[in-house]
């Protein structure tokens, strides 16, 4: 990890209705969402001191809230501008945002329901994720573990347990030399990166797996839309890990990953063509676009 740690450096972090040091921004060890996954988050970006679709995320992290059982103890029409509170009290233009919404520690086992539900937002400063992948493409491994179908999660919640197999598979493919790993699902179709939607190019035409037991990403929804308007055909479907080898290209999209070309997955090769350097350029350029909202 390059720069300071992450639980020791100055700041300053909004928490239950106030700004606290960055170091004192603490938890019990008994708290509920360490020992059951009672937690939801968020992971935004700002680009030249606005957020980009603020509205949107407060509004997902509400649902995935209630999708957990429980309720914000802020109104999302207020939590933008906690957002916008964190970012200039930390002097930060460019910045990741993450706003995270937990059970408390008041009861211990399964059952929490009189849990005190706790609210907390960090911003930093946090560059490319893949390195200088956006440059030559990243690199992933294939994962063992498969997307749950979502009879047995709450897939559409962006829920802190959910991603315990993502840490599991990314882990695997960086200690094998790998930027990540790419998630088949329950059925065995394509799913996505463990933090970012895939899409692939073929014939000029874009295809992306139907986001049916994952999250539909905002900037999945986003690239989506910025194709539609190019004028590039976007077809959502099922796809079948063997159809990788007849891609000719492929990117990744995420808050995180913004637009991130890939050149392998497993033992598929892909270009960093004309369409994915296009999109990428067309992203980067709509997220600087004010006003953000």
């Amino acid at each position: 990890m390059a720069g300071p740690s992450y639980d020791d450096r100055d700041g300053w972090i909004w928490m239950d209705g106030a700004f606290v040091p960055w170091r004192d921004a603490k938890l019990h060890v008994l708290t509920h969402a360490m020992h059951y996954a009672s937690s939801v988050f968020e992971g935004e970006r700002a680009y030249d001191g606005a957020i980009f679709e603020s509205r949107a995320h407060s509004e997902r992290l509400a649902a995935s809230a209630s999708a957990l059982g429980f309720s914000l103890p802020v109104p999302i029409e207020d939590l933008c501008g906690i957002k916008a509170e964190v970012m200039n009290k930390n002097g930060l233009k460019d910045a990741y945002i993450r706003p995270v919404a937990w059970r408390g520690s008041e009861m211990m086992g399964v059952s929490a329901q009189n849990n005190t539900i706790h609210l907390a937002i960090a911003a930093w400063e946090w560059g490319a994720y893949y390195g200088d992948a956006k440059m030559k493409g990243a690199r992933l491994d294939m994962s063992q573990w498969r997307r749950p179908a979502p009879d047995t999660i709450p897939c559409k919640a962006k829920a802190a347990g959910l991603y315990m197999i993502c840490t599991l598979s990314k882990h695997r493919a960086e200690t094998k030399g790998y930027s990540d790993s790419m998630m088949l699902d329950y059925r065995g179709y394509v799913a996505e990166a463990t933090g970012a939607n895939v899409f692939f190019v073929k014939d000029g035409v874009v295809h992306t797996p139907s986001p049916d037991c994952f999250l539909d990403g905002i900037t999945r929804q986003t690239v989506i839309k910025l194709l539609t308007k190019k004028g590039v055909e976007v077809v959502e479907r099922h796809i079948e890990p063997d159809e990788m080898e007849s891609f000719e290209q492929c990117f990744l999209t995420g808050t995180a990953a913004e637009v991130t070309p890939v050149a392998e997955i497993g033992p598929y090769n892909f270009e960093v063509g004309a369409l994915t350097r296009d999109i990428s350029e067309t992203y980067e350029a709509h997220v600087r676009q004010r006003p953000n909202n």
